[in-house]
């Protein structure tokens, strides 16, 4: 009896850390940094993703099968990240963004001019998986700031997964 009463008072010490509940916009946070910047990492990831595809479709050259075989590769990997930050805006009780409309004016990736080559193609998409990164950093420390482990966790995987196909476009084209 005495061990049981001895547990009860050395009971874990309260981490603050942050639930979905606690980023929920009915708790007045539906402006909160952490939702803001899962929209414009959706955006942007959404956006690579559709130019990423569109560069395996148009892809040509003596590096053809290559960069083909690489630009399907990461749009597979980005589609399944796209419905992870959205599905984690839902868990925080935000809408996800979810046209070409909300993505343009969310994203700090750009659409591609004209026609390009691969090696220029190589080289928009490591930009694009650079400022990406960028979006990702910026909301991990924005998580960090309200101990939102989670979203910073998720972000924290993205900016790994985005500094590494930027250095392999990079790689690519020279």
């Amino acid at each position: 009896m005495q061990l049981k009463d001895k547990d009860k008072n050395h009971e874990p010490a309260h981490q603050d850390v942050r639930t979905a509940a606690d980023v929920h916009p009915e708790n007045g946070r539906e402006d909160c940094a952490v939702t803001d910047g899962l929209g414009r990492l959706l955006a942007d990831s959404y956006r690579v993703s559709l130019k990423t595809q569109n560069f395996h479709w148009n892809v040509t050259g003596p590096q053809f099968s290559a960069l083909h075989a690489l630009f399907e590769e990461q749009y597979h990997e980005l589609a399944g990240a796209i419905d992870v930050v959205a599905e984690r805006m839902r868990a925080l009780g935000v809408r996800a963004p979810g046209s070409f409309a909300e993505f343009s004016e969310l994203a700090s990736v750009n659409d591609s001019q004209g026609n390009p080559d691969a090696m220029e193609m190589c080289r928009e998409l490591a930009r694009d998986f650079k400022a990406t990164s960028a979006t990702a950093a910026a909301l991990v420390t924005a998580a960090h700031a309200i101990n939102d482990d989670g979203t910073a966790d998720l972000a924290t995987a993205r900016v790994r997964v985005c500094d590494k196909a930027a250095w392999i476009l990079d790689a690519h084209s020279g």
